[in-house]
């Protein structure tokens, strides 16, 4: 091998220690600005980000998919690709009365004859069901619940979400899939909404509805 072949492959290999690095820094940083507990400031997360984006940009090979870069966004779609849910994605059955409660407390007891039920109440938030599949601790895919049968892919777009892990920690399971709702804080929903006033553009009417048409946005950035 010569010199100059030589000083390629150590600068590819620094540049791999590098990006690994970048990676687990930003990862960290993101994962406590989400805690409300920063250890810098915007300024210098933006820096970090910006390196490691210069690297990939220069070393396609070394992107990862659980990289925080992909956080920022892709190129637009031109439409989303249909996925079968495995097992089919139900939904929540409502109701409005005590009545259909307890009758369905009733119909429970009569399909466990002798066996002592407990019940958990919590709250419901009002978002976009999502399920989640991690391969070996990596977000692989995002997809909407659709029809409960066939969902939407839209994995560039959740992965921009801050407070969603692109890694699991610890030792997770070599296929896992997760199933929850993705929502807009009021907070939030209220501070998009001033900055649309001042800047003369329609408010949007509610956070839920605000979250569903984000989430289907060809355009990730």
């Amino acid at each position: 091998m010569t010199s100059t072949a030589n000083q390629r492959v150590a600068e590819l290999r620094a540049a791999e220690l590098r990006a690994a690095e970048l990676r687990t820094d930003l990862g960290r940083h993101n994962e406590l600005y989400y805690l409300g507990q920063p250890e810098i400031g915007d300024r210098e997360f933006d820096r970090l980000m910006h390196e490691l984006q210069a690297l990939e940009a220069e070393h396609p090979e070394l992107a990862t998919p659980d990289s925080p870069t992909r956080r920022v966004g892709g190129v637009p779609a031109e439409g989303f690709q249909q996925v079968a849910h495995e097992p089919p994605m139900l939904s929540l059955d409502n109701t409005y009365n005590l009545e259909e409660i307890e009758e369905w407390v009733e119909r429970l007891e009569r399909r466990a004859i002798g066996e002592e039920l407990s019940y958990v109440t919590e709250l419901k938030l009002d978002g976009v069901s999502i399920s989640l599949l991690y391969q070996d601790g990596v977000l692989r895919q995002a997809v909407t619940r659709g029809n409960g049968t066939v969902g939407d892919d839209v994995t560039e777009n959740v992965r921009t979400i801050r407070g969603l892990p692109l890694r699991l920690k610890g030792s997770p399971p070599e296929r896992l899939m997760l199933r929850g709702e993705i929502y807009m804080p009021r907070d939030v929903f209220d501070r998009l909404n001033r900055k649309r006033e001042a800047a003369g553009q329609p408010l949007y009417v509610n956070p839920r509805n605000t979250t569903a048409g984000t989430v289907r946005l060809l355009d990730s950035r």
